[in-house]
C-alpha cells in the first residue's frame, strides 16, 4: 500500500468545528440576510430553493454544529450546510468571485459569504424551527463525542453484540457522530487498541480509555485548527496544523515514534486503517 494512495474524504468534525467558530466570529454582530444567490439548484442533493429563499430578511442568531453539519440559525429557520469533501466558506467581497462558487449570502452589514465546492459533494438545506430533531439529515445521529453523554459505559453498551472491527463501529454515526477516519485511527493508537479488534470484545475499561482518547484527539485537533490535507482551509483561509501530529495515520512503513516499530496498514470497512503492531494490542 503506497503512502498517500487514497484521497481521504474531508473535512471531519474538528475541521467543521473550526469553520463553525470562524463563521461565528464573522457573524457575531448577528446581521440579517438580505440576499441569497444560488448559482445552481443542487449540490449533492437538490436545494429547496423556495424554503431557503424564505430566510431573506431573517437575522442570524447563532452558528452551531451537529455532527459534521453546520447550522446557521436565523429568526425564521436554519440553513444547514455540509462541506462534503471540498466545500469551504469564506468572506468574499465583490470582485472576489472564484470558479465553483455556488452560493453567496449577503448580509445587512455589507458582508458577503461565499460557499465554494469544486466536487459538489456538500449539501445546502433548510430546517424549520420545530424540525431540528426530526429533519431527515439530523434525526438518526448519535451522541456528540465531546458531550458529557459520551462515556465509556455508553460506548460499551452500544458495542454489545457488534462483531464489526472497533474502528468501523467507532465511525458509525449512530454510535457516535463525527469521528471520521483520520481521528478514529489516531484515537485507537492513543488508546492502545488495534483497529481490527471486534467491537464486542472491548471491556468497559478499554471503552473508557477509548472515549478519553477520542475526546483528547478531537480537542487537540480543534485547537490546531484541524488537519489541512487535500482542500480543507478554515473560514479565514488559514490552514490547520494537526496533520503535523499524526502518530499513525498515513504513516505506513514509517517508524512508530513511541516504540520504533514500523506502522502497518490495511483496509477495514472500505477505509484505510493504520496502527502500530507493538503499541496497539
Amino acid at each position: 500500500m503506497e503512502r498517500g494512495w487514497y484521497k481521504e474524504p474531508m473535512p471531519e468534525l474538528p475541521e467543521v468545528e473550526t469553520v463553525r467558530r470562524g463563521l461565528g466570529q464573522i457573524l457575531k454582530d448577528q446581521p440579517a440576510i438580505t440576499k441569497i444567490e444560488l448559482k445552481r439548484k443542487d449540490l449533492r442533493d437538490p436545494i429547496p430553493v423556495r424554503q431557503v429563499q424564505s430566510l431573506v430578511g431573517a437575522k442570524i442568531l447563532s452558528i452551531e454544529r451537529r455532527a459534521k453539519y453546520l447550522l446557521l440559525k436565523t429568526s425564521a429557520g436554519t440553513l444547514l450546510s455540509h462541506l462534503g469533501m471540498t466545500g469551504t466558506w469564506r468572506v468574499a467581497p465583490p470582485g472576489d468571485e472564484k470558479d465553483h462558487d455556488h452560493i453567496y449570502l449577503h448580509f445587512s452589514n455589507g458582508l458577503r459569504l461565499a460557499y465554494r465546492d469544486p466536487r459538489r459533494f456538500g449539501c445546502f438545506d433548510f430546517v424549520a424551527r420545530d424540525q431540528e430533531q426530526t429533519h431527515p439529515k439530523l434525526k438518526n445521529l448519535g451522541v456528540e463525542p465531546l458531550a458529557k453523554a459520551f462515556t465509556g459505559s455508553d460506548l460499551w453498551q452500544k458495542l454489545r453484540g457488534k462483531e464489526t472491527p472497533i474502528k468501523v463501529a467507532l465511525m458509525d454515526q449512530k454510535t457516535v457522530v463525527g469521528v471520521g477516519n483520520i481521528y478514529a485511527n489516531e484515537a485507537l493508537f492513543r488508546a492502545g487498541i488495534r483497529p481490527q479488534t471486534k467491537a464486542c470484545k472491548l471491556s468497559r475499561e478499554r471503552c473508557e480509555r477509548l472515549v478519553g482518547a477520542v475526546k483528547e484527539i478531537l480537542a487537540e485537533a480543534i485547537a490546531a485548527g484541524g488537519s489541512s490535507i487535500n482542500d480543507y482551509v478554515q473560514a479565514s483561509g488559514d490552514s490547520g496544523s494537526f496533520q503535523k501530529s499524526f502518530r499513525v495515520y498515513d504513516r505506513e512503513g514509517e517508524m512508530c515514534e513511541t516504540c520504533h516499530t514500523r506502522v502497518s496498514a490495511q483496509v477495514l470497512g472500505g477505509r484505510s486503517s493504520f496502527w502500530c503492531p507493538s503499541c496497539q494490542k
